[in-house]
């Protein structure tokens, strides 16, 4: 129902109640004094003068018929009012939500507000087609005016109906438009107390002589969507609107981490250029003493002992000379503040040193080792049997025979230790692959072991 069906009848009811009222009133102050004391009588009844409809029978339809008209127009401003509220409700919709739903909740309520334009168009041509106020208004009009009237009301009531339904089938709808609209204002405010907060943290940082320019193009790049952000949701839609706000917030919230934490990085940096060269340092003293351990495994072991271990020294020297150069650059890289630079060569760094130490450390390992077998590989042997044994008893546990699948393998075991064992008995023996020989061994129980395990732990 628009503005401009009910306006006009607003209007023409209150126009002519005012217009009867005024003239019953001022033809009362005009009449003669005479005239006046001989009002009651004539209003009593009598012959001459007297008008047609008063009393009896006609009176009453005629005050049926203002009853009538009274109703259907109490009917009217209650549909018209509940249209309007109901507007209010679909445009909330509108506003936030796109989704079919949403849409066929639109499309209802156009289609009720067709609904609604007939019968309040009946109503109006009722009440225009018939002037209850008129003095020479026959009974038989005023009965078909009641008639229309009520008509045109009980439709008003009965559309009236259709919209309370459609209005409460659309709470659900309406409740989750709500919400988000609620969460609007509050997330703009968030997004934007992010962005101070972020350009406040980057402000100190700068106070304290760091750069930080990675940080401040970052928060550049986010004054677009503040932007976007005032514009408002009228602009750009409420969902919209509400995943800009918290792409800012996340995003102007890691800015301000981040220079927050930029002094502490720094710092950090520094630490690590000093720890790493004194790492470098001590590895090209370690990487002095590995010559010496080689030409010991090459005097007292044979060739397979060591053959491996030959590039060591060179491999060092290479790579401490590649970490020294990369821990340049990474200080370089800290005195212009390209941290990320920095960061990514000193983990290029430690990585080169990883690799060079273990290498250096596998020389003096695999000379200790040999040392400790030649005086006495019957240790290692036991250790061997006892882990054998221990998984074979595990085999056995609730069963008469082993399971093939853990069996096999470990049968496989005993006989690969006994000729790593008897590999031991000629002149010249290699204990460098009877230690690998019974490592695999150990490797390869443990997994059977695991195994057994597993498959006992998931039936259980």
């Amino acid at each position: 129902m628009t503005a401009t069906h009910a306006q006009p009848y607003t209007q023409r009811v209150r126009r002519r109640t005012k217009a009867g009222a005024v003239r019953d009133v001022v033809a009362l102050v005009l009449l003669p004094v005479p005239l006046l004391v001989a009002l009651p009588f004539a209003f009593a009844g009598g012959s001459g003068g007297t008008r047609r409809w008063f009393g009896g029978r006609a009176e009453n339809v005629r005050a049926d018929a203002q009853a009538a008209k009274d109703a259907a127009a109490a009917a009217f401003y209650e549909l018209d009012t509940a249209q309007r509220d109901l507007r209010i409700s679909i445009e909330t919709i509108t506003a936030v939500d796109s989704s079919p739903k949403g849409r066929k909740a639109v499309e209802d309520f156009a289609a009720l507000g067709r609904r609604i334009d007939e019968v309040s168009h009946t109503y109006i041509t009722a009440v225009d087609a018939h002037d209850l106020d008129r003095d020479d208004l026959e009974a038989s009009t005023a009965a078909r005016a009641r008639a229309e009237l009520t008509s045109a009301k009980d439709e008003l009531v009965r559309v009236k109906g259709e919209l309370d339904r459609y209005a409460q089938a659309l709470g659900p709808l309406l409740d989750t438009a709500e919400t988000q609209l609620a969460r609007l204002a509050p997330a703009v405010e968030r997004a934007r107390q992010a962005l101070l907060a972020a350009s406040n943290a980057l402000d100190a940082v700068r106070a304290s002589g760091l750069r930080a320019d990675d940080l401040a193009a970052r928060l550049a790049a986010l004054a677009p969507e503040l932007t976007k952000l005032n514009q408002g949701a009228g602009r750009h839609g409420v969902p919209e609107t509400l995943h800009r706000a918290d792409r800012v917030v996340r995003d102007a919230e890691a800015v301000r981490t981040e220079a927050e934490r930029l002094p502490e990085r720094a710092a950090e940096i520094d630490r690590r250029l000093v720890s790493l060269r004194t790492r470098a340092q001590a590895l090209t003293t370690r990487a002095g003493k590995v010559e010496p351990i080689l030409s010991e495994l090459r005097r007292r072991f044979t060739v397979a002992c060591w053959q491996d271990l030959q590039g060591v020294p060179a491999q060092t020297a290479s790579t401490v000379r590649q970490a020294e150069e990369r821990i340049k650059e990474a200080a370089k890289a800290r005195d212009e503040q390209r941290w990320p630079d920095a960061v990514s060569l000193l983990s290029t760094v430690r990585a080169l040193l990883n690799s060079t130490d273990e290498a250096v450390s596998a020389a003096g390992d695999r000379l200790q080792r040999l040392n400790a077998v030649s005086k006495d590989p019957q240790q290692e042997i036991e250790r061997t049997r006892f882990a054998i044994r221990d998984a074979q008893r595990l085999a056995m546990a609730g069963r008469n025979t082993p399971d093939p699948r853990h069996a096999r393998p470990l049968d496989d075991s005993v006989a690969r230790l006994d000729r790593a064992v008897a590999g031991l008995e000629g002149r010249h023996p290699d204990y460098w692959h009877f230690l690998t020989e019974t490592e695999a061994v150990r490797r390869t129980v443990a997994r059977v072991v695991s195994d057994i395990r597993e498959e006992r732990g998931g039936g259980s």
